[in-house]
């Protein structure tokens, strides 16, 4: 099982980082002028990264970074940080989008360059078409292609007659029909993953209470809690009602001991029934993924947070941290949906969080 890293090897007051664009490393007066980086990193949106350059040559008395092809659109990057040397990690892989200049009065100037994680390619065109006698996972392999990107995809198991994408980016697209069964789309590097969300995997990490973690706020709320979710559907060629279950002990994997939001809130206020949804499906098999995969999100909402903790680069979006000294029913597993990654001359580094847990 994954442990916090031991930090006697290395001085956390100490933060290093490294920047890579176009397969080089940043010159070292860029580096020496490198004021802010930051990452952030979400399961459900393209991931971003941001770092400000001094950008005047006290020298030359002139602008200096704000036209080198060092920072041309279009270029990959490579960023890494952590402490020394040999505990830098990668914490992301991407592109130039854009380049943000500020000329202040009495003040001088800077330059922000700006980019996104590969999904942003599947952001360009709105498109129209259709997809028929496929699996999600094999329209997210085709899809992948199309951008250029590889697929990682996990069977969805499920054979659809026929999927309209209309007038939608492949992204917004995508998402869709990630949200419909549970899963999640994101782009390491090169490869699209089309995945469940790993809530059953082993932390990445331990973050103790007054150690690594600074600051942590926890909800709780039964609110939109329920013990069964139907999703009802028409058989068109069988000329019958579909209907798809499922309740309370089908939101495993569960991130705690004690009782997950569905079955907390029946013990804690009776049968409180379910929701019924309608929705276009063509099979029972259809039927009973999406009442499941709603019903794990749903379920995934019972405790969100968010907090700060010192620089961990191994802390990322779609993992598992495990945080200790909240007591019995704060404590344990929570799911990471969104990080940031944050160096600043001023601060440090540090590392903000956003997280999601089903049970207590």
């Amino acid at each position: 099982m994954a442990t916090a890293p031991d930090r006697r090897n290395f001085d956390t007051l100490a933060p290093e980082f490294s920047v890579k664009t176009g397969g080089q490393d940043l010159p070292q007066a860029a580096k020496a002028d490198l004021v802010a980086l930051a990452v952030v990193e979400d399961v459900d949106a393209p991931s971003m990264f941001t770092f400000t350059v001094l950008g005047w040559d006290g020298v030359k008395m002139k602008v200096k970074w704000m036209d080198e092809d060092l920072f041309k659109e279009g270029k990959p990057v490579e960023l890494r940080m952590g402490y020394y040397t040999d505990n830098r990690q990668f914490v992301f892989k991407g592109e130039i989008t854009g380049l943000e200049p500020v000329f202040e009065n009495k003040q001088a100037p800077t330059l922000t360059v700006r980019g996104y994680d590969r999904r942003h390619r599947l952001m360009r065109k709105r498109k129209t078409r259709s997809f028929l006698n496929m699996k999600d996972s094999d329209i997210a392999s085709q899809v992948a292609g199309d951008a250029g990107l590889r697929p990682d995809v996990k069977d969805t198991r499920v054979t659809l007659e026929y999927v309209l994408q209309h007038s939608q980016t492949d992204l917004e697209f995508l998402g869709q029909r990630a949200d419909r069964i549970g899963y999640e789309v994101v782009v390491v590097d090169r490869t699209l993953c089309f995945r469940p969300r790993k809530k059953d995997e082993d932390e990445v990490l331990t973050l103790n209470r007054d150690v690594e973690l600074l600051e942590f706020f926890p909800r709780l709320s039964t609110v939109g809690q329920v013990e069964e979710i139907v999703v009802r559907g028409w058989d068109p060629k069988e000329k019958k009602e579909l209907l798809g279950h499922s309740s309370t002990g089908d939101e495993s994997p569960l991130l705690g001991r004690s009782a997950s939001g569905p079955d907390m809130v029946g013990r804690a206020f009776g049968k409180t029934g379910g929701v019924s949804v309608d929705r276009p499906v063509h099979s029972q098999e259809e039927a009973d993924q999406l009442a499941r995969g709603w019903f794990g999100e749903m379920a995934l909402n019972y405790i969100m947070g968010h907090g700060l903790c010192i620089g961990e680069p191994t802390l990322r979006a779609g993992s598992v941290v495990k945080i200790q000294g909240l007591g019995k029913r704060f404590s344990g597993r929570y799911y990471v949906t969104s990080t940031e990654h944050q160096f600043k001359k001023s601060t440090g580094y540090r590392t903000s969080f956003a997280v999601r847990r089903n049970a207590t």
